[in-house]
């Protein structure tokens, strides 16, 4: 490796660095939003944010992660060989603004069905649904053009930007400056627009910059300029929708079909409950986001580095089968009071609930490991195979009433989703090697490490 090479390398980790902390601060902020959110709502107004957050939520990583995955790879592909990157940003602008009209007309033709019915008859709610949706089609787009020119730290800035505005919101109300459900809500179609304040950094940092040097060694001989049209970067964008469909659907779709079964409250209830699997895994996050280019690096050596491939799987799942006994030791002990603590008094918490859902995380936590070596070795299609069964038998469990009420199947189906999830994936790392291993810093990586940083969140 030269010097030169070696210092790229140097400088990506660390801007990958800033990206996992950035991640991981923004998490933490956004469960700080729901938690003062929850203590000063009523228990039918914190369910209608959360259902509000879900909707949202659920609909932009269906919709805009897409184009953010499309455009980051296809930057990060054109800068490696030298190439132009206006084009691409164009064509993808287009896709985006495509999208996010659609996303509106949808919105304003359906506004009978989600004011009413989803949002409880709130004018406000629905206004900021529709803001929330188009607004973050921007800040997704931003996303993609850092990652793509390699800006992680701008990029862990933009989350931070947007996580700690929605909470100020929120913390508003707490210290008594402002009131009501409306102003919090306000926090939710606020965050991706205080979110663009790092563009005018990016687009300076860019014309500084200048364009990529030729790359020759980076394309297959007689490779040409590498194309992106509205058709071909559309067929890529709908490969990304069937991921993120199944993904959101099992990490997000709890309180809305709480708020179908019975009502705001009972979303808002199962939402805290999910917490106990969301908040460890803000633990996790730092090591999801090394484990991808670590284990890329180990891949890309090939049979010599197999052993070490392996060995550093399996103790991240050991490491994982201590912490989740942890969590479940804790729970059992003093479950429900510490929910009271974070979230209020607004529910009674069952304990039995609290420790399945705290069994899944751990399973959950072993799957997204997994997830990750295989999608070092190349094999996005078989992990997106495992998430969309997952997704549909998560679904069928809870619309049919198998058993006890919608929180437990909820809470159930939690569990044994994250168990069939972290099995499928299990049998797929055992097998035969999906695929050709990832190449370090490569398009792929970052494309793929952009993928799962949703799915650690």
């Amino acid at each position: 490796m030269t010097a030169s090479a070696g210092a790229e390398t140097r400088k990506f980790g660390r801007s990958a660095g800033l990206l996992s902390s950035g991640i991981a601060l923004s998490g933490v902020l956004t469960y700080v939003f729901f938690a003062l959110s929850s203590h000063n709502l009523s228990a039918h107004e914190y369910g209608e944010i959360t259902v509000l957050w879900s909707a949202v939520f659920v609909t932009i990583s269906i919709a805009h992660r897409p184009v953010e995955l499309l455009l980051s790879r296809t930057i990060a592909e054109r800068r490696a060989r030298g190439e132009e990157t206006g084009s691409a940003m164009r064509v993808a602008g287009l896709i985006q603004l495509v999208v996010s009209a659609g996303l509106a007309a949808l919105a304003l033709l359906l506004r009978g069905p989600l004011q009413d019915e989803l949002l409880g008859g709130s004018e406000t709610l629905y206004w900021v649904l529709v803001v929330a949706v188009v607004a973050f089609g921007a800040s997704f787009y931003a996303r993609g053009f850092l990652a793509g020119n390699r800006r992680f730290g701008l990029l862990a800035a933009l989350l931070f930007c947007e996580s700690a505005s929605r909470m100020a919101f929120a913390l508003a109300v707490a210290v008594g400056i402002a009131s009501g459900q409306a102003t919090i809500a306000l926090g939710v179609a606020a965050a991706p627009l205080f979110s663009l304040a790092v563009v005018p950094f990016a687009l300076s940092l860019r014309a500084r910059s200048g364009p990529a040097a030729p790359a020759a060694s980076q394309g297959a001989p007689g490779a040409g300029a590498s194309g992106l049209t509205v058709a071909s970067g559309g067929g890529f964008a709908a490969g990304v929708l069937v991921v993120m469909m199944g993904e959101q659907t099992f990490l997000n779709a709890g309180p809305l079909l709480a708020r179908a079964f019975e009502d705001a409250a009972a979303a808002g209830f199962i939402f805290n409950v999910l917490m106990v699997a969301r908040a460890p895994l803000l633990v996790f996050q730092g090591v999801a986001q090394s484990l991808l280019p670590h284990l890329t690096r180990l891949g890309a050596r090939g049979k010599d580095a197999a052993a070490a491939f392996h060995h550093s799987v399996a103790v991240t799942i050991r490491a994982i089968a201590v912490f989740a006994a942890l969590v479940v030791l804790v729970v059992l002990v003093a479950g429900p009071a510490l929910m009271q603590i974070a979230f209020g008094d607004r529910f009674e918490y069952d304990r039995l609930g609290l420790v399945i859902v705290a069994l899944g995380m751990g399973g959950y936590l072993t799957a997204t490991t997994l997830n990750q070596a295989i999608l070092a070795r190349g094999g996005a299609r078989v992990a997106a195979r495992c998430w969309g069964l997952t997704a549909a038998a998560f679904l069928a469990w809870c619309l049919l009433p198998v058993v006890g009420d919608i929180d437990l199947r909820i809470e159930l189906g939690f569990a044994l989703g994250a168990a069939l999830l972290a099995a499928q994936l299990a049998v797929a790392y055992r097998g035969r090697a999906p695929g050709p291993p990832l190449q370090p810093d490569s398009p792929d990586e970052i494309e793929a490490r952009l993928a799962g940083y949703d799915e650690v969140s």
